[in-house]
């Protein structure tokens, strides 16, 4: 499916990228600096983290002459990750969305590092931290 990569994210400066699924809805992904250093906490952690769909109320632009029945408010997901572990998720990440989109959970493959996937119990929102991120935020 075509991409599209444009503007800025929610929280930062960061670019989006963007598609039409087949049932015809708005989907994003984002990647940002959950954690990172600045000049008052030189030692803060670099951790990175990967939404899909997260906050989908916001507005979004569409491309000239492309259909869509709105966002996609049904599914999101977010990964908390370590830069080093975002390059290894990348086509896990692929598959997710593309298993997702074909209404096929059990397409999905084994995550490249081991994570936690937190699901609320009125399933708003599904979220992920791997080993090594959660013990580095938490440490």
């Amino acid at each position: 499916m075509p991409v599209s990569i444009t503007g800025t994210s929610y929280s930062n400066n960061s670019p989006i990228a963007s598609w039409i699924d087949h049932r015809q809805r708005l989907n994003y992904i984002n990647v940002y600096a959950y954690t990172a250093p600045d000049e008052f906490v030189p030692l803060r952690p670099f951790i990175l983290r990967l939404a899909i769909n997260k906050s989908a109320g916001r507005v979004m632009v569409l491309k000239k002459g492309q259909v869509c029945r709105g966002l996609n408010l049904v599914w999101n997901f977010e990964l908390t990750v370590l830069p080093k572990e975002i390059l290894d998720f990348l086509p896990w990440i692929v598959n997710l969305v593309e298993s997702h989109d074909k209404g096929s959970p059990l397409l999905i493959e084994s995550p490249p590092h081991s994570f936690e996937l937190k699901v609320s119990e009125v399933e708003l929102f599904n979220n992920a931290w791997t080993q090594k991120a959660w013990l580095l935020a938490n440490s």
